[in-house]
């Protein structure tokens, strides 16, 4: 008779992996007294498995130190617990209020993230594509929506649940959460325009695809008004920065005195463009006024408060994560592209 319904002691030897010298699944199993199934089955805490033996086997993993291979169990199911979340920086805090988000929703429904970071290099990220989706990860988010070719028949071909973040596409095949960068970007123009700025320049740097998407929303607006003027766009390649957002103003105003209005396309220029400005005794918004894009952290404690878009990033976190859960289950998703939209800040620098 069978005695795996029974809550006995723990007092079977312990026999590592020779191979690794880990505790194995068959180690527990031996401890607590349990075919290897049951143990497995117990520790996936399965509907059909006893309360009671369920303690047992997860009081010998605990005694043992059992650490589950991720890797043994995607192999065995052809399915993991991991789900791969490709982004552009670590250092970037838009990032990280995104991350924050993806792991609340994720964690709880049991799925644990792999970070990967492209740098904004289209090679990087095909190389990570490659090497994550080798290990048959249960779903990927992926920021953006423009990519290389080989990448776009990586996560085809995979088969792997896929949601992209940060922009929205007119494509059905696709699956994302995000907003218009362009319509936000055209949005703060017109609001430059409509407090009576007529020479407004467009101060970028990284030259990523939202950013490029956010200079051809000030283009849209500007040539609407009749009043664009190329020499005002001023596109830096090299990594956006505070200190690079008052080189921007310091140079640009001294080449360019006429210009009354300067929208930078992210927070951190745009306060180094503040501290600058208060640094040379450059009034703003009188003398100048001063707009940004993404609402970070400390924009409306500068002096004066920061004019920008705030955009939404816990919420397409949350949206995105919720949407690939759907995927990953196998349930119908009611819309494959979710527009949460953004909201235009007006405060004192402008």
């Amino acid at each position: 008779m069978s005695n795996e319904g029974k809550p006995e002691p723990v007092t079977s030897p312990v026999r590592k992996s020779r191979a690794s010298g880990r505790v194995t699944l068959d180690d527990v199993a031996r401890s607590a007294g349990v075919s290897r199934i049951t143990a497995s089955r117990a520790l996936r805490a399965e509907r059909s498995v006893d309360k009671a033996l369920v303690a047992r086997v997860e009081v010998a993993a605990l005694a043992l130190g059992y650490v589950p291979d991720p890797a043994a169990r995607a192999l065995a199911s052809a399915r993991s617990n991991i789900v791969v979340v490709l982004i552009p920086l670590l250092s970037n805090h838009l990032f990280v209020d995104l991350l924050e988000a993806v792991h609340r929703t994720l964690h709880p429904a049991g799925y644990q993230i792999l970070i990967g970071v492209t740098h904004y290099d289209a090679a990087e990220e095909e190389a990570l594509l490659a090497s994550y989706l080798a290990h048959r990860p249960a779903g990927i988010l992926v920021t953006g929506t423009e990519r290389t070719e080989r990448s776009r028949a990586l996560l085809t071909g995979s088969g792997v649940p896929c949601v992209h973040l940060m922009e929205i596409s007119q494509d059905p095949a696709l699956h994302c959460v995000g907003f218009s960068q362009a319509d936000a970007s055209r949005a703060m123009t017109e609001h430059l325009l409509s407090t009576g700025r007529r020479r407004i320049a467009f101060a970028a740097a990284q030259l990523d695809p939202r950013v490029l998407q956010r200079l051809d929303g000030y283009r849209q607006a500007l040539q609407a008004a009749g009043l664009h003027d190329p020499a005002l766009e001023w596109l830096r390649s090299e990594p956006s920065s505070l200190a690079l957002g008052g080189e921007l103003l310091a140079r640009h105003l001294r080449d360019h005195p006429d210009v009354d209005a300067i929208f930078f396309c992210n927070d951190d220029l745009a306060q180094g463009g503040l501290l600058a400005a208060l640094r040379l005794g450059i009034a703003v918004p009188q003398r100048v006024a001063i707009a940004g894009f993404n609402d970070l952290a400390g924009s409306d404690q500068m002096w004066p408060a920061l004019t920008t878009i705030r955009t939404p990033r816990a919420e397409i976190g949350e949206s995105a994560a919720a949407m690939l859960l759907q995927r990953m289950r196998g349930d119908m998703v009611a819309a494959t592209c979710v527009d949460v939209g953004w909201e235009l800040k007006v405060r004192q620098s402008t």
